[in-house]
């Protein structure tokens, strides 16, 4: 019992992890500081864990992996739609 409650809180966080990041992007409309690749490695690796849960049947890790795959899927359509204000407005170091 202990442990369903640990893992269900650690999936809890997880699934809203990338909100912040999600909601900071919409509203600015900027993905100035955001790495493309890092958002399709987690991606990756949560249909990955998604699998594994669908494999193992564990209900909290296709839930969590689910949610946080979706939301992650919202990020990275955001990172496209945004990133031609960047193109236009952002400043270009080198």
């Amino acid at each position: 019992m202990l442990w369903e409650l640990v893992g269900s809180s650690a999936a809890v966080l997880t699934m809203f992890g990338f909100v912040p990041q999600i909601l900071k992007i919409h509203k600015t409309q900027s993905v100035e500081d955001v790495s493309l690749w890092m958002l399709i490695q987690f991606c990756l690796g949560m249909l990955l864990w998604m699998l594994y849960g669908l494999h193992i049947r564990d209900n909290i890790l296709i839930v969590a992996n689910a949610v946080s795959f979706s939301s992650l899927i919202v990020a990275i359509g955001f990172f496209i739609k945004y990133r031609k204000n960047c193109r236009r407005n952002c400043k270009r170091t080198k």
